[in-house]
């Protein structure tokens, strides 16, 4: 099974089972939902996939739904993980659909572009210019979207469903490997039961522990810590 490298460190040899398994990665081509509580790392899950995947001139396709791009920029940063380089060699594309809300004018670039969270059909608007401008690079891209929590917060819940479906459906048809964020409890319990069951993995976050179920029916789980290097996992075991 062909995998791509996650930028966690120690998660990829997690996924590397004895059992028949060698997947060394997320496999390619599917979907993984990142939830758990606040503040446990779940965006930063997201930039290191992203930042991991432009250190290997592999393109990424980024969605911005908690934090406008000042801010990202800057969180990375904060990691010694810095986008401009990315950017300027066209193999990262933003989508910003938070900071329309301020009502502050918004210059668009080739590799910039806002949104606007409360219109998930503008939003799929942009993901489509977004797809082809990084399927051009490659067709073997990254995506994120972070995070799912803001859009429940404007939106009806079934329609952020009806999006992340189609999202996901387009994304994977142009041959992106994804992560999605989610912060666990603000949609409610049927709504989430549903959220995990259209992703084909599945990644829990708890602030200690990762607990992570793929779509081949791997599961596996870890402890972990925030550090100055993002998250770095300890010793884990297959279940």
């Amino acid at each position: 099974m062909s995998t791509v490298e996650s930028g966690i460190p120690g998660l990829d040899e997690l996924l590397q089972s004895e059992a028949g398994y060698d997947l060394g990665g997320i496999p390619q081509n599917t979907s993984t939902l990142v939830y758990g509580p606040p503040k446990v790392g779940k965006s930063i899950f997201s930039y290191q996939f992203a930042n991991h995947g432009l250190n290997l001139e592999e393109p990424c396709l980024y969605i911005t739904a908690d934090e406008g791009m000042k801010q990202l920029q800057q969180n990375m940063i904060d990691f010694g993980w810095y986008l401009q380089n990315a950017m300027e060699k066209e193999l990262l594309y933003v989508i910003d659909s938070i900071s329309s809300l301020s009502g502050a004018p918004i210059e668009t670039t080739n590799t910039y572009t806002p949104s606007k969270i409360n219109d998930p059909t503008d939003l799929m608007v942009k993901v489509g210019i977004g797809t082809r401008f990084v399927f051009k690079k490659s067709n073997e891209f990254r995506s994120v979207f972070d995070s799912l929590t803001t859009p429940f917060a404007f939106n009806p819940e079934p329609m952020i469903i009806r999006f992340l479906k189609t999202y996901i459906r387009r994304l994977q048809e142009a041959g992106s490997t994804l992560v999605i964020t989610y912060t666990e409890g603000v949609a409610d319990e049927s709504t989430e039961k549903i959220l995990k069951s259209v992703v084909d993995n599945v990644i829990m976050l708890d602030g200690s522990y990762l607990t992570f179920r793929s779509s081949e029916g791997l599961m596996g789980t870890a402890e972990y810590q925030i550090t100055n290097q993002g998250l770095v996992l300890g010793e884990g075991e297959i279940l």
